[in-house]
């Protein structure tokens, strides 16, 4: 990817329709999240960075199967990994989990959000963004797909 996609201008954006790979983001500096979005045949690889510096944190990995309670209903089961020290292993489980259910495929999450001294409140802010711009990819990729609710 080449430098001018580290920073979007828009709350959505596409960055290459013909690799698919799109971009989505909520938030104002220092508390901006974005959302990377790359189609891998039936699955989808997503990166989330966000703060002052972005990095790997932690990595998780979804697989979509039936509900257990009901199973015309997607449901998830997820895996994760988190660098030692890194608090994001949640924020990837929850987006991978979200994600695989939505769309009904295999999702793989890296996350890195980083803000030096960061407060709660910058932290809900992080958060609460994170979640935001995740469920606006979601949204992306099923109106993609064509399946998205009218």
């Amino acid at each position: 990817m080449s430098k001018n996609h580290d920073r979007v201008p828009d709350e959505k954006q596409r960055i290459d329709d013909k690799k698919r790979i799109y971009e989505t983001a909520a938030g104002e500096a220092p508390h901006r999240i974005e959302v990377l979005t790359v189609p891998c045949g039936g699955d989808l690889a997503v990166i989330i960075r966000g703060g002052s510096k972005h990095h790997v944190g932690a990595a998780a990995l979804a697989v979509s199967h039936p509900s257990l309670g009901d199973p015309l209903k997607t449901s998830a089961t997820a895996s994760v990994l988190t660098v030692a020290g890194h608090k994001e292993d949640e924020l990837a489980r929850r987006a991978a989990l979200s994600i695989a259910s939505a769309l009904n495929c295999n999702v793989t999450v890296t996350i890195g959000i980083h803000l030096d001294n960061a407060s709660e409140e910058d932290i809900r802010i992080l958060q609460e963004n994170c979640l935001k711009a995740v469920e606006t990819a979601i949204q992306d990729q099923l109106t993609l797909s064509g399946t998205a609710d009218e």
